[in-house]
């Protein structure tokens, strides 16, 4: 029977949650792996609980993540509308104003 790895898995769904959710994604899938090694009988059941909490913080982390990551899209290409709007607006009011130069 392979030992579990209950504190691994949960510390990496924190450092998910807490650094980088990369982590996160790395504890939700070494977690559903080991619950199924844990159910089959393969792996020592006495971590679960540390399993399972290290999953949800995975979970956490990676939905944390994914908003994260939409969210700064979201601010890039409301910011770049905006810097081209001002640009074309800066364009088009320099070529109207009838300047000259006098020498």
């Amino acid at each position: 029977m392979q030992p579990h790895r209950g504190t691994t898995v949960l510390v990496l769904g924190i450092l998910g949650i807490v650094v980088c959710f990369i982590c996160g994604i790395i504890a939700w899938v070494m977690a559903n792996k080991d619950m199924a090694a844990m159910d089959s009988g393969l792996m020592d059941p006495s971590g679960r609980d540390q399993t399972n909490a290290g999953k949800i913080c995975g979970i956490i982390a990676t939905i944390i993540g994914i908003i994260a990551v939409l969210g700064m899209i979201a601010y890039f290409l409301i910011i770049f509308v905006f810097i081209g709007a001002a640009a074309v607006g800066a364009s088009g009011e320099f070529e109207s104003m009838n300047v000259e130069l006098q020498p």
